[in-house]
């Protein structure tokens, strides 16, 4: 074989050619940031179809979002041809999804089984607290539904969470002694509602292959060829699958970058990628180190700050382009001065080089810094948009009609139900849908079932109108079993009565909400419309927004500036780039400085932040800050000082100082080495305080002056004196390494000792 044959070969460098031709056994590609990997992923592919003349149906590769599969398959098909489209490609949940549809039934579940999305198990969960009289401020559904989602990701389900002694002693001491209970109650609800949660489509998968070997069989010789997108993104349930999958003919290649492992809070191991050698001793390594994305400076930037961090796969990432502009350095005396000085030099910037709004992006941490920018913007008339606002689907009119959709195809939807029976009002109060639940609950029968019986249960007024309400449902489903998706639909929104209550509703807000639901039904036709879907189905296209990313979510046209947080940047690039809020507490964020393992994921975050920029970079800073509405002095972040000097400027017209605090001219780059070496100074003498074994935070409401406490974070100290004057009670503390701290009792969480 000569590359000449095949033309896009010619495009690749030497180890984006390694990376597409080696195709046999086990196979890791480490791509370093903008380095192509998803060229060689879909060359890589073709190349199989191509010259080895693989079936597509015989290869399987996973992505994160749909936005990756559909810019990769598309990819794939002007390379080799509509063949494309036979592929088992998408996200791990839309893949897996569309594996238990056909293999449900050996799961106890109907091939229409219910996708609940974030919303729809976090109402669930909600329910489940109040039927339990449990206090809803300690089981917020938020907490409760990441505890149950890290559990599923580790494949403990609600029995071995249960059996556990180690969890109920964790759920004892933060205070929630019931969330095993919960988590039975939540897994038997759901199962019994014919409903799966995002987890559970990975979960279930786990179950599927380990207590049926008949179907991992199957699969395993199904697919000849497996690959992995984002591989550093992957959690132990998702690692597990593509394992057993692979498990046959080992033609298992995964790509990414352990540089940019920074979803552990959604249940990520960035051990999958460091340790997979150990799985695959005959492992390929295939480097991907040259960068085409940034300029030198940028490229060594991100360099400098991640060889800090020693758990890691060393490379040495390296670029061709131009030198570029140094990092702009921005400091501000305040958040909202910050905003002011961000706004000014996109201004200046688009003045100069005729640059587009689309072509700037605003980075933070956390989504509240978004506050002080989009004043800022707004005040100079540039256009923005914010990313990680309520998505479209997650509008409470397209929800609405969405449940009804969902109920008609799966009757066993709790969630559904629930949101739908009296919707329009139609006289069923909360008593009695609470007595058609128990009812079901005690007689272990089908909520439909029930409902279809409902004289037996409620009688009276209650079940003429719950009758009523199944007659709708069932004339409904005659119309989904014989109209295509798009006529049913618009069926139902009209005899629902939802269409008929928004297009009364002459307000602007009604009229808003009347138009997004016309939108959904577009979105329906255009669904039902698309010539390359097989299964123009409504199941089929519930299954399509339930697994939607926020990538695609998001899709917006329009020449704004971007706002967002960096955990949803990546994977993008824009010219220019902003990062702000780099403080001490804010970024690194405060919850995570107890550990080296977090400290390094909050590195990666930055160094994720710093690759999005293409020409033009800048750090910014405010030295003071309000903070749960109180104005916080700030200092200036460690991973400022841990990036090359050299490589940042420190211009006057971007610094803001309070009026006693004049910037000197001579301000130089000096300001890095010296005025943030007492950061690392600091961290090198101050020991980190453990935690002792039997640490639980104390009631401190009648926290008194001369006690001695320990602080999970400062240590062993002495409360000095307590002030109770203004907004929230504060102690003066003296800990014996850290010095003297004035903490918030509302925050703090501290042991007493003794007094």
């Amino acid at each position: 074989m000569t590359i000449g044959e095949y033309p896009y070969l010619k495009e690749l460098n030497p180890a984006q050619l390694e990376g597409v031709m080696n195709i046999a056994g086990p196979t890791m590609i480490i791509a370093g940031s903008g380095s192509g990997k998803t060229r060689v992923l879909t060359t890589r592919i073709a190349y199989l179809m191509d010259h080895h003349q693989v079936d597509p149906f015989n290869i399987l590769a996973l992505t994160f979002t749909n936005k990756a599969s559909r810019e990769m398959r598309n990819r794939i098909e002007k390379l080799v041809g509509t063949n494309a489209r036979n592929l088992w490609m998408g996200t791990f949940h839309a893949v897996f999804a569309r594996m238990l549809r056909a293999e449900a039934s050996l799961l106890g579940y109907t091939n229409n089984f219910t996708i609940y999305d974030t919303e729809d198990s976090k109402s669930l969960i909600k329910s489940i607290v109040k039927s339990l009289n449990l206090d809803d401020k300690l089981y917020k559904a938020n907490v409760v539904y990441n505890r149950i989602s890290g559990a599923k990701n580790r494949l403990i389900s609600w029995k071995e969470y249960n059996d556990n002694p180690i969890y109920r002693d964790d759920d004892e001491v933060n205070g929630r002694p019931e969330m095993g209970r919960i988590y039975r109650i939540y897994s038997k609800r759901c199962f019994k509602a014919d409903a799966m949660d995002f987890d559970d489509l990975l979960f279930n998968t786990n179950v599927l292959f380990q207590e049926h070997l008949d179907v991992l069989n199957k699969y395993q010789h199904r697919f000849h060829y497996v690959l992995i997108d984002e591989f550093q993104d992957t959690n132990i349930s998702q690692y597990m699958i593509a394992k057993k999958l692979g498990a046959v003919r080992q033609n298992v290649c995964v790509v990414g970058d352990d540089a940019q492992s920074i979803y552990a809070f959604r249940g990520a191991d960035i051990q999958n990628i460091l340790n997979f050698e150990k799985d695959y001793p005959d492992l390929k390594l295939i480097k991907l180190e040259q960068n085409y994305r940034s300029t030198k400076n940028i490229v060594d930037a991100a360099n400098s700050l991640i060889d800090k961090n020693t758990a890691q796969l060393k490379k040495e990432v390296w670029t061709s382009n131009e030198k570029g502009e140094l990092i702009e350095l921005i400091k501000s005396a305040t958040d909202n001065e910050e905003g002011k000085l961000v706004a000014s030099s996109i201004f200046e910037t688009k003045m100069q080089h005729h640059s587009r709004n689309s072509d700037f992006a605003i980075l933070y941490r956390t989504n509240s810094q978004s506050r002080a920018m989009e004043e800022a913007l707004r005040r100079m008339n540039l256009k923005y948009r914010v990313i990680g606002g309520v998505s479209f689907y997650q509008r409470k009119e397209i929800k609405n009609l969405i449940a009804y959709i969902r109920f008609v195809i799966n009757p066993n939807d709790e969630t559904a139900l629930r949101r739908i029976i009296n919707l329009p009002k139609r006289g069923i109060g909360p008593g009695t849908i609470e007595k058609l639940f128990v009812a079901a609950e005690e007689q272990g029968a089908d909520i439909w079932e029930i409902l279809c019986h409902a004289q037996e249960v409620v009688g009276g007024r209650g079940a003429n109108q719950i009758e009523e309400f199944v007659n709708i449902i069932k004339g409904f489903k005659v119309v989904v079993d014989n109209k295509d998706g798009y006529e049913a639909a618009s069926f139902i929104a009209k005899n629902s009565g939802l269409l008929k209550e928004l297009y009364d509703d002459k307000t602007i807000e009604g009229l808003s909400r009347f138009e997004n639901v016309q939108e959904l039904l577009n979105a329906i036709k255009e669904f039902v419309d698309n010539q390359e879907r097989e299964d123009k189905s409504l199941s089929s296209f519930l299954q399509d927004i339930a697994l939607l990313t926020d990538e695609d979510r998001n899709k917006n046209n329009e020449d704004t500036i971007t706002l967002m947080t960096i955990h949803m940047a990546k994977g993008l690039e824009f010219p220019y780039v902003y990062i702000v809020g780099l403080e001490e507490e804010l970024f690194p964020s405060q919850m995570m400085l107890s550990s080296r393992a977090d400290l390094e994921e909050e590195r990666r975050l930055f160094y994720v932040a710093i690759t999005r920029a293409e020409k033009k970079l800048h750090f910014s800073y405010a030295l003071n800050r309000y903070r749960y509405g109180r104005l916080k002095n700030c200092e200036p972040s460690r991973f400022l000082q841990e990036v090359d000097p050299n490589l940042i400027n420190i211009s006057r017209k971007f610094f803001s100082e309070p009026a006693a605090a004049p910037v000197e001219q001579h301000y130089t780059r000096n300001f890095i080495k010296q005025n943030l070496s007492s950061i690392q100074q600091r961290d090198q003498k101050t020991p980190t305080h453990q935690p002792s074994a039997d640490f639980k935070p104390s009631d401190i409401t009648n926290l008194i002056v001369s006690m001695k406490v320990e602080h999970p974070k400062f240590g062993f100290g002495k409360v000095q004196s307590i002030e109770e004057n203004g907004p929230g009670k504060k102690a003066n503390i003296i800990f014996d390494v850290h010095g003297e701290k004035t903490l918030l009792l509302s925050f703090a969480k501290l042991r007493i000792l003794e007094s």
